[in-house]
């Protein structure tokens, strides 16, 4: 590997990391049913999670609400994969022409 191709692949590195970091420092949001919402960090850790007070008028009310903050979370968690594919693949596509 000749020291322009080396260098191309330092910088690379370090762009992708600092896209890691940006990634992992975003907060995604996801909803569901429009009465939760949940916020993840891109790292997949949930820092939020908001109810509006009208999904729950009685007990009968909990097993759907469990549902809706269950859908929340997998729909912030699809978010974070989805926007991580995106920003990444950049980096990945072109690690291909270098042997790996």
């Amino acid at each position: 590997m000749n020291a322009g191709m080396m260098k191309k692949m330092q910088k690379l590195q370090k762009e992708m990391m600092e896209t890691q970091k940006e990634l992992e420092n975003s907060v995604f949001q996801g909803t569901a049913g429009g009465v939760v919402t949940v916020e993840m960090k891109g790292t997949k850790e949930v820092t939020s999670i908001k109810i509006d007070p009208e999904a729950v008028e009685g007990p009968d009310d909990l097993e759907m609400l469990q549902d809706t903050i269950l859908a929340a979370v997998n729909n912030a968690m699809a978010l974070v994969d989805q926007t991580t594919q995106e920003k990444m693949s950049k980096y990945t596509a072109g690690l291909g022409g270098f042997g790996f």
